[in-house]
């Protein structure tokens, strides 16, 4: 067989991966979680955000979180407040007083002019019944202290809760403070054109996740994620989850390889085309 008769093959087979039926039982299994809150909207990590995914009746939200100078638990993706409130100056060196003076909505619209910075007990707060979050660490193992002591008051139901991180460490140490909690590993996927090889394989991602213990795995959505992943990743008992879906066609195709949610900017949107 010529080299391109293989490719051929391959490209075929992956079609016909991606043309699977998507059935409205297979539509209704899979979560729809706001990504940042509902951030098409509204500005990202707020409480405004957050309120407003509820509303579009997202399954879950994915907030991102970090430790102030002082300790406190805050909401907040980028390492700096430049973005978001117009300050060139990393969260973990401002305090919660510094940051509470901040505007962070007025980036977004003049609608959201005076938003504050959200806190992580008025973000469980939220939680209707049937709902859950998904708690990103930005920053190292540190915040589990009092992360640890914000749960317990909280006294949410385990079900509601789930932790999500980048970092190995984190994920780790998540695991064995929080054994009734769900904690997710979460992976950049990126295919590099010149050697025709994505970064990670399932079996790396497999192992990797077995080692540290965790629920499932949280990728970012892409090609490599075909329903032969899926089966793959789900057959070892993990749950798969993905990042960030805006487009119907890539949710479909998500959907198709057997994901069980979806993180998208936009839930109420993706809810409304799915047909949810």
């Amino acid at each position: 067989m010529t080299c391109w008769m293989t490719r051929g093959l391959c490209l075929a087979v992956l079609i016909s991966e991606w043309t699977m039926t998507v059935t409205a039982a297979e539509k209704s299994m899979v979560e729809i979680v706001g990504h940042r809150g509902a951030s098409f909207d509204a500005p990202e990590n707020t409480m405004s955000a957050i309120r407003l995914a509820w509303e579009q009746q997202a399954d879950g939200v994915e907030f991102d979180v970090w430790l102030s100078k002082d300790g406190q638990i805050v909401l907040h993706h980028d390492k700096d407040t430049k973005k978001t409130a117009g300050v060139e100056k990393r969260v973990d060196a401002q305090t919660l007083a510094e940051l509470q003076k901040l505007d962070f909505g007025a980036w977004k619209s003049p609608k959201y002019q005076g938003e504050p910075i959200a806190l992580l007990p008025e973000a469980l707060a939220s939680i209707p019944k049937g709902k859950r979050v998904f708690i990103e660490v930005k920053c190292g193992s540190e915040i589990v202290p009092e992360l640890t002591r914000i749960l317990y008051k909280a006294q949410r139901p385990a079900s509601e809760t789930a932790i999500i991180s980048f970092s190995e460490e984190v994920c780790a140490a998540c695991v064995k403070a929080y054994p009734d909690l769900k904690v997710y590993w979460i992976v950049s996927l990126k295919y590099d054109k010149a050697t025709g090889s994505w970064n990670h394989t399932a079996d790396e991602l497999i192992t990797t996740a077995k080692k540290l213990q965790v629920h499932g795995l949280d990728l970012q959505a892409c090609d490599l994620i075909t329903p032969t992943f899926g089966k793959q990743v789900l057959d070892s008992d993990l749950e798969l989850y993905v990042w960030t879906v805006n487009d119907l066609a890539l949710a479909k195709q998500m959907i198709a390889a057997g994901v069980q949610g979806i993180t998208t900017d936009k839930p109420g949107w993706l809810k409304a085309e799915l047909g949810e």
